[in-house]
């Protein structure tokens, strides 16, 4: 019987990184509480010309060339990605195209001309949208071959709530029958509410607002208003969490309904999208009191930390989160998954499959047997949606992913200081800071009918 799923896994992030203590120190706020409070460490840093489609670029080349793909036999790539480049070309065509470049004296000049390609958005959550779109197509067809790209720039507005878990990246997956390193099942558990917790809207400035200068003084239109797109979202924090943890409860209803599971004993680990890297945990605690009552096992809780009462609620769920129990949960089903999120910081539609590398990278490192283990995956994107899915871990899946260097390569990035920092954010500092042999951004056309076009090298 033909099974679907993940065969091959890639990656890129910036090499350059801000120690979170650095701006823990630059805002006046207590670095442990950020560290130990929020598990974050560093937070990736795009250079002056890293984008979305470059780190995109990246990770689909180091998937292609690490495994020995014939780019040929791709049918499908799909690019999840909030942090999107234009309002009409996708910025997956950027990247492909910027590959098509590197590949072409090995397979000769446009080698994806037969490939579908296109951006998926629904803010967080849109790779995973993406991956069920190509597992869809590859399960239709005979030998397909997809790859879902996952790419963001998770930027905040300076001294804002947000600010200290940006982060940036990529990833990249091979999407075929038969897969190497995950079996994804087709089941599917989804929730959605149009909610406004987090989003990037169009801003307007009126001609008459401009006071002196009229838009036609710097565009070439008689518009009497024109639009304005910022990176940085329009968000409520504690909404937002709130949100992430009501849609994945009820995506989690919608999951048990069309499968068979029991969620504590049947998942050996658990993968989440991480805005920070202990969101997770954070998340989990109650969902995870109601898995221990399924099991006949609240009792165990309560022996350890005395009987819930409904007046004692706030404290007694503090000493839950506290409580043996439930960090060997956290020890044994989502630690492994935490650890390149700390490092790295929020990648947004990237965050999720992050998690899933970090956890098979350290399932490598220490030797853990995990061939055929059930992996469960709650997603989440801001607006609301989340999709809860299971994958399990294949034979070889070890062989796939023991030439990746993720934790050398974070080790390996040049360390900026608050001010460098915030002169990139301001986009103040106009030459890269590191020089690359990888793909990036040469420049954007100020020529009439090309103006704002980007060009890679």
């Amino acid at each position: 019987m033909k099974t679907f799923g993940i065969d091959a896994v890639d990656y890129y992030i910036p090499p350059i990184s801000l120690p979170i203590e650095e701006l823990a120190n630059a805002r006046k706020i207590e670095a442990a509480k950020l560290e130990f409070g929020l598990g974050l460490k560093q937070m990736s840093v795009p250079d002056v010309d890293e984008d979305t489609a470059s780190m995109a670029a990246n990770a689909l080349l180091q998937l292609i060339q690490n495994n020995n793909i014939d780019p040929r036999k791709i049918g499908r790539i799909y690019l999840g990605t909030e942090s999107g480049l234009d309002a009409s070309k996708p910025s997956a065509t950027y990247a492909v195209g910027a590959v098509e470049e590197k590949l072409k004296n090995k397979y000769g000049e446009r080698c994806f001309k037969n490939c579908d390609v296109v951006d998926l958005t629904f803010a967080c959550i849109g790779a995973v949208d993406a991956l069920q779109n190509c597992l869809d197509w590859v399960k239709n067809g005979d030998k397909r071959k997809a790859i879902v790209l996952a790419s963001d720039v998770a930027k905040y507005e300076l001294n804002s709530p947000g600010e200290y878990t940006q982060g940036a990246g990529a990833i990249a997956l091979l999407i075929n029958e038969n897969p190497s390193i995950l079996e994804i099942k087709d089941q599917w558990g989804i929730a959605m509410e149009s909610v406004g917790d987090f989003f990037k809207p169009r801003r307007l400035i009126k001609n008459k607002d401009l006071k002196n200068i009229k838009i036609n003084d710097f565009i070439n239109s008689e518009k009497e208003e024109i639009e304005i797109y910022f990176e940085e979202p329009v968000f409520d924090g504690y909404y937002s969490n709130d949100c992430y943890e009501n849609r994945v409860t009820e995506a989690l209803e919608h999951f048990k309904s069309i499968s068979k599971i029991n969620y504590l004993k049947d998942w050996d680990h658990l993968i989440f999208h991480l805005p920070y890297a202990f969101h997770g945990r954070r998340m989990i605690l109650d969902l995870w009191m109601n898995w221990l009552k399924e099991n006949n096992l609240f009792s165990t809780l309560e022996d350890e930390i005395g009987y819930y009462t409904e007046e004692d609620k706030s404290t007694w769920r503090k000493s839950a989160a506290k409580s043996s129990l439930f960090k060997t949960f956290i020890k044994n089903k989502i630690k492994s998954g935490e650890k390149a999120s700390s490092m790295i910081g929020n990648m947004y539609t990237a965050s999720i499959f992050m998690s899933l590398l970090s956890f098979l990278i350290e399932s490598a490192k220490n030797d853990l047997k995990i061939e055929n283990k059930y992996i469960g995956f709650l997603s989440y994107g801001s607006g609301s949606k989340s999709k809860i899915f299971q994958g399990q871990i294949q034979k070889k899946w070890k062989s796939k992913i023991n030439h990746l260097s993720l934790f050398k390569d974070i080790d390996n990035r040049a360390s900026i200081d608050f001010r460098t920092y915030e002169k990139l954010h301001n986009k103040s500092i106009k030459e890269p800071i590191c020089k690359k042999e990888t793909i990036s951004l040469k420049s954007v056309e100020v020529k009439e009918n090309k103006s704002g076009y980007r060009i890679y090298n």
